[in-house]
């Protein structure tokens, strides 16, 4: 158990009774605490249209919000609070850590309220999978990211007199053009999430879906230890050179004011950094152009951001809390702001923008086309264990010019076949 001693978990739980703050037996208006890392610009201005649709049924909303893009910080926070028996109403968790969870019998059962809300049909098969453990929903699904994003600036191409490029050959050859030209070619964020994120977008266009899947969903030793895991390495290095000698320890929406502003070209990030476009006023195919990285133009890396509630004595806000995130409109309204598309696949996306667009039909085709695959960088794809081994090889490989390739390629085999 990776989250915490799953025994030690469990008899704190039974101990203390799992108090709930703010959750009483009364059926009436409940407060409700609801631990997310929603905070950038654009993440907040989506979160508060939560708060709003829960207000107006007559519960207070409880923000508490842990700083952080990958959510690890947030995921500590829960566990000591889970441990003091003191959980919020709500905590915002990804797949593989919300199997954990499931796992110790701490989740509220969702069941009713996905059949009341017919969950089996508005969700897609991969969405509905994604938060069900053992057939039972165990989370509600907010929306569906697509990581495998690259953010342009057209006026830095222009000037730079650089193509946009849609294979890793092109991009050097953009990023050439762009660095003699005064800006930084990819505005990058150094911390590890974020090499983890760049990584895993290069492994499947470099690899292919089918790659991918078995190195980073099947911990395939063969597919880790190959020279296609070698070949992936190297693009990955020859990277390095076109970021900036600030991006250590830079956020990630830091990084997305660089295109913002027009002093980089490009970013490699999910399409949580339109949010941050949208909160600029900036309008793509104007401002700034979306287009699936590198080799990837078939494929769809999905995150999907979901709230599990904890189990207790009432469930009046934690349903209501629910059927807001289900509802038609607020899937609408709050995924039009984060830079997402729904998790329903009956919501209209007709005013959604260009990007949400072609994220919805690459979702589709992906689909079709069985390139869909889950985020090994957040949380979709991995168990923990194997997940952090990854992260930690792949970052120091990055940040450390003498290492080599192979050993590289060897480590993450390595920390596969330990931590699985």
């Amino acid at each position: 158990m990776n989250l915490i001693s799953k025994r030690f978990l469990a008899a704190s739980c039974l101990n203390i009774g799992l108090i709930f703050t703010g959750f009483g037996t009364s059926a009436s208006a409940e407060e409700v605490e609801v631990l997310h890392w929603w905070t950038s610009g654009g993440e907040a201005k989506s979160m508060n249209v939560l708060k709003q649709m829960l207000e107006a049924k007559g519960h207070k909303w409880k923000d508490f919000s842990v700083a952080g893009g990958s959510g690890s910080n947030a995921t500590t926070v829960l566990k000591s609070r889970v441990i003091a028996g003191n959980p919020p109403s709500a905590a915002q968790l990804k797949k593989m850590d919300l199997l954990e969870w499931g796992e110790l019998d701490v989740l509220s059962n969702l069941d009713k309220v996905a059949s009341e809300g017919k969950w089996n049909q508005v969700l897609p098969a991969e969405v509905s999978r994604a938060v069900q453990q053992k057939g039972k929903y165990i989370a509600v699904p907010v929306n569906i990211h697509r990581v495998n994003w690259m953010w342009v600036n057209p006026k830095i191409f222009k000037k730079a007199g650089a193509k946009i490029p849609s294979t890793w050959d092109e991009f050097f050859v953009a990023a050439e053009k762009i660095k003699k030209a005064g800006y930084v070619p990819l505005a990058h964020g150094g911390q590890s999430w974020q090499d983890a994120t760049l990584f895993e977008v290069i492994a499947m266009g470099v690899g292919g879906a089918d790659f991918y899947r078995k190195a980073f969903v099947d911990l395939d030793q063969k597919t880790l230890n190959s020279k296609k895991m070698e070949e992936v390495f190297t693009v990955f290095r020859k990277v390095r050179p076109y970021l900036d000698k600030g991006s250590a320890g830079r956020d990630w929406n830091l990084a997305t004011s660089m295109v913002i502003k027009g002093e980089a070209a490009m970013q490699i990030m999910g399409d949580w950094a339109k949010g941050e476009f949208s909160a600029a006023n900036k309008k793509p195919n104007k401002d700034y152009v979306c287009v699936p990285a590198p080799q990837t133009k078939d494929m769809f890396t999905y995150g999907i951001d979901s709230f599990a509630m904890f189990s207790g004595r009432a469930d009046k806000g934690q349903r209501d809390f629910a059927m807001s995130v289900m509802d038609k409109d607020f899937q609408s309204v709050f995924n039009a702001a984060k830079g997402s598309i729904p998790a329903r696949h009956d919501v209209d996306i007709s005013k959604f923008d260009a990007c949400a667009k072609d994220s919805k039909s690459a979702f589709i085709l992906a689909e079709q086309k069985k390139n869909l695959v889950p985020s090994m960088a957040h949380g979709m794809a991995t168990p923990a264990a194997a997940q952090g081994a990854f992260i930690d090889v792949i970052s120091q490989f990055f940040n450390t010019p003498k290492m080599t390739v192979a050993s590289a390629t060897k480590a993450i085999a390595k920390a596969a076949k330990e931590a699985n």
